[in-house]
């Protein structure tokens, strides 16, 4: 046991060096997502995450919007527990054929207008696991899909600038119109 304490406090932690803090940038992205919510929807823009079959990496990028150091609320975007509260449906894996039936039934619960965002590689195709006796393929071969954000996974910055770009091109492109 000792000799575990001793290695402990010799050796580095093995954990990543956290992401380089740029605020100025990250208040800047925040700022003029709040401000095209605004102007879009004239109140905050609610949020509902639906994981159709991921494997939780574009889940835990997505749940770090929450924390403090990105802290999505106080730019007026917020997740929401039901489909029926929800503007955007941040969808993540790829869909599943147990997913399939959830994943429109949450589709058809949302009211209009509502936009989908595909997240990762895996929402935009299948990613790794296209073509498996398991996996219907991407978002869109379920359901129409407003943006795609590409990365496996993307990362917090690359979530909030989709969807700002979203929240930017849509009075210029119809719902269902796939764009990347």
């Amino acid at each position: 046991m000792r000799r575990f304490l001793i290695e402990g406090l010799m050796h580095r932690p093995l954990a990543e060096t956290p992401p380089i803090p740029d605020d100025a940038a990250r208040e800047e992205l925040g700022q003029a997502l709040a401000r095209a919510t605004r102007e879009k929807l004239g109140r905050s823009l609610s949020i509902r995450q639906v994981d159709a079959g991921s494997c939780n990496g574009c889940e835990l990028e997505i749940h770090a919007l929450s924390n403090p150091f990105y802290d999505l609320e106080r730019f007026g975007l917020h997740f929401v527990a039901s489909p029926r509260h929800a503007d955007v449906l941040l969808v993540t894996g790829p869909v599943t054929v147990n997913m399939r039936e959830a994943l429109e039934r949450t589709y058809a619960a949302t009211p209009d207008p509502k936009w989908v965002v595909a997240v990762g590689d895996c929402g935009r195709d299948g990613g790794v696991f296209a073509g498996g006796y398991a996996c219907v393929g991407g978002v869109a071969e379920v359901i129409p899909v407003d943006l795609h954000i590409p990365g496996c996974p993307p990362n917090p910055v690359q979530l909030l600038e989709g969807l700002l770009s979203l929240l930017e091109a849509e009075a210029a492109a119809p719902a269902g119109r796939t764009k990347n």
